[in-house]
């Protein structure tokens, strides 16, 4: 029988397994990561990176060190500019001296205080001449330290459930946060393509990967649809194709599993991993 070689390289995210279902330590989260053939962990911050290492993972995209949820302050209101420009400077360099390859970035929420949706909306325009800059501020150290920066789509229409939905984020359009990386024009600047977020507001997923190529897509996350849930028969979509298009277009990133664990974890981290692979004769 001929061998076979995985095209995609999947990580795995840690807050599903950390925050919900059985709960792991982040060494039992390491150690399934290897048994599944794994690269890294996804969304692994500093404080991870040492037990990682010995486990011979790595992180596959680090936080921006914003205080938690770190998609509400984000770079699309100039009130927040000076604290998410400092912290994403800081971890790219924290990044570069760890060999981690990315950095998350938000648009935020689209209020003029994050955290009071009665404080005036930001115009979609406005919040998205500041992310452009904000985002150039940043480009040149993240070019110069070889780290990429990625943009984050999030859905707006899932409510009530902070884990799934996030209402008043102004990055809900993936061809809006896409428009943003083509203006920033950084090689370092890059779409966050999360596949259940793009679904839920978007759809059309393989006809977008196909259009923005491997110049915008930068990372990639994957969850089913409807739930955030696991990658199985319960959910809308089939992740064979789409990985198929990823890697038509030339993509060699990472693919983080991010869905939150409905059943038996290890069980329904098999089966993602499964659907997501793409296998090459050699």
């Amino acid at each position: 029988m001929p061998e076979s070689s995985d095209r995609i390289r999947h990580a795995i995210t840690t807050w599903p397994y950390m925050l919900f279902g059985e709960r792991w330590d982040l060494d039992t989260l390491c150690q399934v990561a290897c048994d599944l053939g794994c690269v890294g962990l996804d969304l692994a911050g500093p404080e991870h990176w040492p037990t990682m290492a010995k486990y011979g993972l790595i992180s596959v995209l680090s936080p921006n060190g914003m205080p938690d949820p770190p998609f509400m302050k984000g770079l699309n209101n100039p009130k927040y500019h000076d604290e998410v420009i400092a912290r994403t400077l800081r971890r790219i360099d924290e990044c570069a001296q760890a060999g981690v390859p990315a950095v998350i970035a938000f648009t935020g929420f689209g209020y003029r205080d994050a955290e009071d949706p009665n404080s005036g909306e930001i115009p979609p325009d406005e919040g998205a001449a500041n992310t452009i800059r904000g985002l150039q501020l940043v480009a040149l150290e993240a070019e110069r330290k070889g780290v990429t920066i990625v943009l984050e789509h999030l859905n707006t229409r899932v409510s009530g459930d902070d884990w799934r939905g996030h209402p008043g984020y102004q990055g809900d359009d993936i061809d809006y946060c896409a428009d943003i990386i083509r203006a920033v024009g950084s090689p370092r600047v890059k779409l966050l393509f999360d596949v259940y977020h793009v679904q839920i507001m978007n759809g059309d997923v393989i006809s977008r990967i196909r259009e923005y190529g491997n110049d915008l897509i930068g990372h990639v996350h994957v969850a089913g649809v409807p739930g955030r849930r696991e990658l199985d028969d319960g959910q809308e979509l089939r992740f064979g194709p789409i990985m198929q298009a990823l890697v038509d277009i030339g993509y060699e990133g990472y693919v983080g599993q991010e869905f939150i664990p409905t059943k038996d974890p290890r069980e329904g981290l098999r089966e993602a991993i499964e659907a997501c692979s793409v296998h090459a004769t050699v």
